[in-house]
């Protein structure tokens, strides 16, 4: 995989060159940009904390630069620190003009909101998407993990690489934090930053804007909007006080019975024609033959009689 190196945001003037140069590509309406968002931390959600933020800016042109702010190190300064036209990061993570694309957004907004009060908006989850789009009701049942996800959707190779070595980095990533192989989520807020972990958060990040592509983009504006209510809805369900962060059900996909019907009428898609269960000459059997002009060819042994046998007596 090619290394893609993310900027280190670890300083309040980093943050407000970066919002300064983000909200003059949004005043400019033809480089408008869209905010690919991921969250590390200790325990993510309310009852943790936040060590790193990574974001992707897609404006649509040449290669889409990766930042990862350092919200252990900077804290409250992240999220409220201005540039010079006035804007913090919390004011842009809540503006709803600015698309913010998260794949399963539901513990990054209840850390954000818990802990430095930002509400997000303009949210569009990859998750719900990829569920949206499968066939029947049944197999929308369960929700599908990022990389089960980019296994099924993405084409590889991207310019990131390989899907092995994208699965690689993540696998390295993972033996540093999760305890079954003897890590701990504490590696998030070692400083500096390992490039194991760097690679990790730009790997979960970087398949995104091609994943909303294919999931997406090609779909009818009533599909679109049912995913955009939904993710909404995911946002405000984890700023209540009952919003459990853990648990099996969250492995259950949303869609409430109408919608499930919904979602099975626009993604349907006929079964192909299978050749071996059709007779072709049925329609002809069923009429005899009358409808065509058979019954003219009544003389069934004009038509098998060879020249040699002369004409029929």
């Amino acid at each position: 995989m090619r290394s893609i190196e993310p900027k280190i945001i670890n300083a309040p003037q980093q943050i407000a060159d970066l919002l300064d140069w983000l909200i003059l590509r949004h005043s400019n309406r033809q480089f408008e940009p869209t905010m690919y968002i991921d969250l590390e931390g200790v325990d993510l959600c309310r009852a943790g904390s936040i060590s790193l933020l990574t974001l992707l800016i897609d404006t649509g042109i040449s290669v889409a630069p990766v930042h990862l702010i350092d919200i252990h190190t900077l804290g409250a300064q992240a999220f409220n620190t201005s540039g010079k036209r006035g804007k913090t990061l919390k004011d842009v993570l809540q503006d709803p003009a600015i698309p913010k694309v998260f794949f399963d957004v539901r513990n990054d907004s209840d850390a954000l909101f818990a802990h430095y009060g930002v509400a997000l908006q303009g949210i569009e989850d990859v998750q719900l998407m990829e569920s949206a789009t499968r066939t029947t009701t049944a197999s929308r049942k369960f929700l599908t993990g990022l990389t089960k996800c980019i296994e099924q959707n993405v084409l590889w190779p991207l310019t990131s690489g390989s899907l092995e070595s994208w699965k690689a980095a993540k696998k390295e990533g993972e033996r540093l934090f999760k305890s079954e192989f003897g890590g701990s989520y504490q590696v998030f807020n070692q400083r500096p930053v390992s490039e194991a972990i760097v690679a990790y958060c730009v790997g979960d990040v970087q398949c995104l804007p091609h994943l909303r592509q294919r999931l997406y983009a090609s779909k009818t504006l009533q599909w679109q909007n049912l995913v955009l209510e939904e993710s909404k809805k995911r946002v405000v369900d984890s700023q209540t006080v009952g919003y459990q962060p853990h648990g099996r059900d969250r492995a259950l996909a949303p869609w409430t019975i109408e919608q499930n019907r919904m979602l099975d009428e626009w993604n349907y898609v006929p079964p192909p024609m299978r050749y071996d269960d059709v007779d072709p000459f049925e329609e002809y059997y069923e009429d005899d033959g009358e409808d065509y002009g058979w019954s003219v060819y009544n003389d069934y042994e004009d038509w098998t009689r060879c020249e040699w046998q002369g004409p029929p007596s």
